[in-house]
């Protein structure tokens, strides 16, 4: 077997390998990152330090630094996926470290703002939306997105401050709105929860049969920020107001949390809606008390304007 030395010593006097090589130096030590950085600690750096870092330097040319060649996370080119190489001097060598390009922090940020919303049964683009996505170009939303920046930027824990119930027409941006109001209290490091209210109802009733029914309940009684969607499109049961809704809005009453609606009903018509069971029975009473929880709760807004849905 020939040994190792032999076989670089053949290298060496190969000519085709003395150009590769020379053109790979020259093309490396011409790199505008590395040269910068020649220059910037050519006082630390010997000939004989360059020599031998010459193939870190190669390695650190030939990758992409501040996600300058990457068009996103998944096609990151580097070594180390995520991340983004800075030369360094250390014990007489040049050296690459490593860390979080843009991209990869971009990412865990979203990934951390995703697990501060916990959403049951809603859409992608409701959890994923912003404030900046929202048209105010009609008056009527134009004040419900006031309301709801004011109230993520006054919201304090365990300070006593009241939802927004928003009210309107099909498609006009209602829960569109809790999403974004969810995205920004998670980049205040705020839980919330979303819950789409019929499905939520599914969920709760099939719990029965493995009793986590309660467990379901109490967390959903403790989330820091409740947004119930879509209340009112549920078929209407007296289990469902007096057994689910009523509880869970008496305990954030009594513990000033803060809780939202999204509705096609103003509160009068909510009432309507939760006095009639499937069953044709009428208990107007019991509705009332849960619509003056609501009341207590939240304050009224109306959500207008074109149908964002077309």
């Amino acid at each position: 077997m020939e040994r190792i030395n032999d076989t670089l010593k053949k290298l060496g006097n190969n000519a085709g390998f003395q150009a590769r090589f020379q053109k790979m130096r020259q093309d490396t030590l011409q790199n505008p990152s590395v040269r910068a950085f020649l220059v910037k600690h050519e006082d630390e750096i010997t000939d004989d330090m360059l020599e031998r870092s010459l193939m870190t330097l190669y390695d650190y040319a030939n990758q992409s630094k501040n996600c300058q060649e990457c068009p996103s996370l998944g096609e990151c080119k580097n070594l180390m996926q995520g991340y983004h190489p800075q030369l360094v001097i250390g014990r007489g060598t040049i050296d690459i470290s490593y860390d979080r390009c843009p991209l990869k922090v971009m990412d865990e940020e979203k990934r951390k703002s995703e697990k501060l919303i916990q959403s049951m049964y809603v859409p992608k683009d409701i959890y994923q939306a912003s404030f900046t996505d929202l048209y105010d170009d009609e008056l009527g939303r134009r004040d419900a997105i006031k309301k709801a920046v004011l109230f993520v930027k006054n919201y304090e824990p365990g300070a006593k401050q009241k939802g927004l119930y928003f009210y309107g027409k099909f498609g006009v941006g209602k829960s569109f709105l809790l999403g974004a109001i969810a995205n920004e209290l998670a980049r205040k490091n705020v839980s919330s929860m979303i819950v789409y209210f019929p499905e939520l109802l599914r969920e709760l009733k099939n719990s029965i049969g493995d009793s986590t029914l309660n467990e379901k309940i109490e967390n959903i009684k403790n989330q820091p920020v409740l947004m119930i969607d879509d209340i009112g499109a549920e078929t209407m049961s007296s289990w469902t107001r007096d057994e689910v809704l009523g509880p869970i809005l008496q305990y954030r009453m009594q513990e000033y949390l803060p809780t939202f609606f999204s509705t096609n009903f103003d509160y009068e018509g909510l009432e309507h809606h939760l006095t009639y069971s499937q069953r044709g029975e009428e208990e107007k009473m019991k509705a009332r008390r849960v619509l003056e929880r609501i009341r207590y709760l939240t304050e009224p807004v109306l959500v207008d304007g074109p149908n964002l849905r077309r």
